[in-house]
């Protein structure tokens, strides 16, 4: 007889795993289901997130970024570095154990809330009394049955038409985050997060970089005057990014990839590269579900159909984070896992898109909550800006770091907080007061008035805050 449960969580990811605990801890015997497999052929709970995603990249930003730093910024600090080298070798193992220190606490942390973890691949069976049947494909198979189910199965690199990933050449996010030697010449197809970041890892260790974007615009989601300071610090590092180009002909070769491409101007260009990191987007991952087994509902993306409560057309079944509509952001979707797990326990979760935060982490980094300032115009919405640079903040100098901004949109006539965007240094950390004011329907003058720390990065929001009121008292 198969194990019977209240939920069972198909992915362990940010959304899955995430899920999984917040039920548990509502009273429901749970159940997490994930195939993702360590070197050793162990669990590797996580997702892309932890695995091939955000955190591994963050590790090897760090350690880009540390390099860079003895390299071309210690002198200023008074300290001399001599002959600095860098054993990309041992950067790489040093992002395997930050990433199995992640997995390991997943696991933790599952035992530690009492849900079952099953390591395998879960799909659907079909109906059974009262929910359903879901088979676990692992080291041997099993069946369980759960009246409530949630997916959370996440997404896969896009590869382009006719060029597909070989993770030695053409890379997706998980090849590039293996490279075990730094290429002479790097080119990236989209100069989305997974491209900047990337490149920026791979430009500070000495790679010539060359970031391909077929649209004409840099960063078109951004503020656009967030989106040129941010341009322009990555022209003065020397990351090449041609802007308005359209790929054509692709080969990939014993000793690296050519690219054929057309560029803004219409000149046919040849560019030969070591290694091709591919960041198109990512589609959302339904394979091996067996959703014909059940008649669930994919859309014409092959995402999962939810409504704005996450619920698909199957009753008992919910879907979260990338393999649904939404942006594909780990945070989204362990809110959505927080939000459905209390749905199921039957109280009124809630997820507020307009405040779900955006964040790049090059050099400067990029953040931004709410609406841009051209969304406003194109909604017809009367609006206040208040902008103010790093150059002007007493910390920002200490630190030796002046690039960006801070800028602030509010409401004319009420002075709601619309829209906060950054670019900067440590921006990730700051973006959290927007969040929390832009949550509680806080004006610009709400923030004008709290006092921050001096000297501290934070002093930058409360002065561009001022700056809608036309009244920064540093600049």
């Amino acid at each position: 007889m198969s194990k019977q449960f209240d939920v069972v969580v198909i992915g362990g990811g940010p959304g899955g795993y995430i899920a999984a605990i917040r039920a548990a801890q509502l009273g429901f015997q749970v159940a997490c289901i994930d195939e993702w497999k360590n070197a050793a052929g162990g669990p590797a709970p996580g997702g892309t997130c932890t695995n091939v995603g955000c955190i591994p990249s963050k590790a090897l930003l760090q350690s880009s970024e540390h390099f860079e730093h003895a390299n071309h910024h210690f002198a200023d600090h008074g300290i001399t570095a001599k002959d600095v080298k860098m054993d990309v070798a041992k950067m790489i193992a040093r992002k395997d154990s930050v990433v199995k220190q992640n997995n390991d606490g997943i696991l933790y942390l599952l035992k530690k809330n009492k849900v079952t973890f099953f390591h395998g691949r879960g799909s659907f069976a079909g109906q059974a009394e009262g929910g359903y049947t879901i088979n676990v494909a692992g080291k041997t198979e099993e069946a369980i049955t759960a009246k409530q189910v949630i997916i959370a199965t996440g997404s896969n690199a896009r590869a382009l038409p006719g060029t597909p990933f070989d993770e030695v050449n053409v890379l997706s996010n998980d090849g590039a985050l293996r490279v075990g030697a730094v290429p002479k010449k790097l080119a990236l197809i989209g100069s989305g997060v997974i491209g900047l970041e990337m490149g920026s890892v791979w430009r500070r260790l000495g790679a010539e970089v060359t970031i391909l974007e077929g649209l004409p615009t840099f960063l078109g989601a951004v503020d656009e005057q967030i989106a040129k300071e941010a341009k322009k610090a990555f022209d003065k590092q020397g990351l090449k990014i041609e802007l308005g180009v359209k790929v054509g002909e692709i080969v990939n070769g014993k000793k690296g990839v050519t690219v054929n491409y057309t560029n803004a101007k219409g000149e046919a260009i040849v560019l030969d590269a070591d290694k091709l990191i591919v960041s198109i987007g990512r589609v959302p991952n339904t394979i091996g579900l067996n959703t014909e087994a059940v008649g669930l509902q994919l859309d014409e993306r092959g995402a999962i159909v939810v409504d704005a409560d996450c619920k698909t057309n199957l009753p008992g079944v919910w879907a979260v984070g990338d393999v649904v509509r939404g942006p594909m952001l780990a945070h989204k979707a362990e809110e959505e896992g927080v939000a459905v797990a209390e749905r199921i326990a039957g109280q009124h979760g809630h997820v507020n898109f307009n405040t779900i935060p955006w964040v790049i982490y090059t050099s400067p980094e990029i953040a931004w909550v709410g609406r841009t300032e051209q969304q406003l115009k194109a909604d017809g919405v009367a609006y206040k800006a208040g902008t103010f640079p790093f150059l002007a903040n007493g910390r920002a100098r200490a630190l030796g770091d002046t690039t960006g901004m801070v800028k602030f949109l509010a409401d004319a006539t009420t002075d709601e907080i619309l829209g906060v965007h950054m670019v900067g240094p440590q921006v990730s950390e700051l973006i959290s007061e927007a969040v929390v004011a832009m949550e509680f329907r806080a004006s610009a003058e709400d923030i004008a008035r709290i006092c921050h720390a001096h000297p501290s990065l934070s002093e930058a929001t409360k002065e561009a805050a001022l700056a809608v009121d036309k009244r920064t008292l540093n600049f």
